[in-house]
């Protein structure tokens, strides 16, 4: 009786403190940015590699071109045009305070699309990020101002929609405006997990513990765990009637009927989103693919407006007496699941012990090898790390040092660090002003010009993985889509980038001796035609310079006919 009292005031609790947030914004003053049913591929707070999503990504139902419309009267405050993130992007600020961003588009409204592209000629530059004043580009509810595409940093056709507070500039959870989008759908829970927390999650890990579903609710099997000091960690999706997985909004943690922990993903700061990695097992999710949330605070996540700062969701099992959790999870809409399990401490296990190299949260820490210096600032990790560094030989021909291995691409970081590396032979200055340094982090790489500080060679990352330091001569190109002097009746030039070590990172055509507007698609560099190269012009010249991460520089012309 005495449980199910505490588990009604709970209840009431959780919904009460839903209901406050949505009303906490104005409800149905944003309409729907498309003219179809809002469909959710992916939600606010759905968990990414290094940061968390931060709108709505809506379903086109896989078409580019729709018509993207104006949520709400106001002005076009800002557009950006960059080669990843949000590609073509408008931003709409609104008289009550917010901001809407549309992210991912192929072409803006006619008027906008004009100056955009006046500017990027007075410029001689694609990229753009312009800001405007209240009465240069007004809008009202339901204009079109765009139309969707799969620009940037997207895997597919979609619309990336975002509220923001105008004054902050957090990012807010769209769903507690209001938008009509069916969800009867609780989170779907799959595992529930378990961490010694005397050193850190990241030692040993994560430990799996089988769930399953009875009726309602989930449970497990009698959890037996053999430190003192714990923390659970759950997985778990939410579907809002759809088949994509998303992100779970509400989160509660409790033992023996009292909240020991509690997450709610209602607005994250841009500056604050890589903190993501400090709320869930960032190994699991880099190494496995599983998305794994913590139900309890790291002690470097500083991430603001998400937990409640007294509640750190920290087991002490100071006895072996059997204990009640029950974990209770929300989405916006109040659909709910439940998972109860019983935890009781076993023979206590030595603890972890930490060695000369640990990195702990909120301190400054520099770390040596032979020919190696690597400094983290007081806020680099989230947990405590056993690091550890080495070196090893490098049969690489361009390499002048050796291989730099930074302990495991698979323990996050959460700012920049230096990274300084000695050659294993004197460098000429032409040879150091080639020089870069290589991160492989096992899924990509990373690749800085470095800076020279005497001896050392200086770059900043903030991934962990196998570093080296490389002479790089070798020059970036770019390859056309068609033969030399030929007809080109398609409706694009397309160029293709090339470049050994790092990256292309600068990019400039000329058409007979004039700037010409490509864009950069990834890898690849898309000129389409317009008054610049009309049908029926004749033979043209275009001249292509690229120049790479380490410097090279070059130069290519091609030639074709209009």
């Amino acid at each position: 009786m005495k449980i199910f009292y505490h588990l009604m005031l709970f209840v009431c609790f959780i919904n009460t403190g839903i209901v406050e947030a949505q009303n906490n914004y104005p409800q149905n003053y944003f309409r729907n940015p498309l003219n179809i049913p809002m469909q959710l591929a992916a939600n606010f707070g759905a968990i990414r590699t290094n940061h968390f999503h931060m709108g709505l990504d809506l379903r086109t139902n896989s078409q580019e071109n729709l018509p993207v419309l104006a949520a709400a009267d106001g002005y076009v405050s800002r557009i950006k045009v960059e080669r990843y993130g949000f590609g073509n992007a408008v931003y709409i600020t609104h008289p009550n305070g917010y901001t809407t961003v549309y992210a991912h588009l192929n072409k803006y409204f006619n008027a906008l699309d004009e100056y955009v592209k006046e500017r990027q000629y007075k410029d001689e530059k694609w990229e753009q990020d312009i800001t405007f004043q209240p009465g240069q580009f007004p809008v009202e509810k339901g204009q079109q101002i765009a139309l969707s595409g799969n620009t940037g940093g997207s895997a597919g056709p979609h619309l990336h929609f975002e509220i923001r507070d105008t004054k902050t500039e957090e990012c807010l959870n769209p769903l507690l405006f209001g938008f009509v989008i069916p969800d009867n759908i609780a989170p779907i829970i799959s595992g529930l997990y378990w961490y010694d927390r005397r050193f850190s999650t990241y030692e040993p890990g994560a430990n799996g513990i089988a769930v399953k579903k009875v009726g309602n609710v989930y449970t497990s099997n009698l959890v037996q765990v053999n430190s003192p000091e714990i923390s659970l960690g759950i997985k778990a999706v939410d579907k809002a009637n759809q088949r994509f997985n998303l992100g779970i909004y509400n989160a509660e943690l409790l033992m023996d009927g009292k909240l020991i922990y509690s997450f709610k993903i209602d607005k994250v700061h841009y500056d604050d989103t890589r903190y993501i990695n400090g709320c869930i097992d960032y190994t699991k999710f880099i190494r496995d693919k599983t998305a794994i949330q913590h139900l309890s605070a790291l002690p470097g996540m500083k991430l603001r407006n998400y937990s409640l700062p007294d509640l750190t969701g920290i087991i002490h099992l100071q006895d072996e007496n059997v204990h009640t959790i029950e974990i209770v999870l929300k989405d916006v809409k109040g659909n709910t699941s439940r998972l109860t399990t019983k935890l009781q401490l076993s023979k206590t296990s030595d603890k972890i012990s930490s060695t000369p190299k640990t990195i702990m949260a909120s301190e400054a820490k520099t770390i040596t090898t032979e020919n190696t210096e690597i400094n983290f600032s007081k806020n680099a990790v989230c947990d405590a790390i056993n690091f550890n560094a080495y070196e090893r030989p490098d049969i690489d021909p361009n390499a002048v040092s050796n291989t730099i291995v930074l302990h495991s691409p698979y323990i996050p970081v959460q700012d920049e660090y230096t990274l300084k590396i000695k050659s294993n032979r004197k460098l000429t200055s032409t040879e150091k002003d080639k020089a870069v340094i290589l991160l492989d982090y096992g899924s990509d790489k990373n690749v800085v010009k470095v800076k020279w500080n005497g001896d050392w060679a200086e770059g900043k990352f903030n991934r962990l993985g196998i570093a080296k330091l490389l002479i790089d001569n070798n020059l970036p190109s770019v390859s056309s889509a068609w033969k030399e002097g030929a007809l080109v009746n398609s409706s694009s030039l397309l160029l293709k980038g090339t470049t050994k070590a790092g990256d292309i990172i600068s990019f400039r055509a000329e058409l007979d001796g004039k700037w010409l507007r490509f864009a950069r698609v990834k890898d690849n560099f898309v000129y389409i035609f317009d008054e610049k190269c009309p049908k029926g012009s004749g033979s043209h010249t275009l001249k292509v310079t690229t120049v790479n991460t380490a410097g090279n520089t070059n130069t290519q012309t091609f030639t074709f006919q209009r």
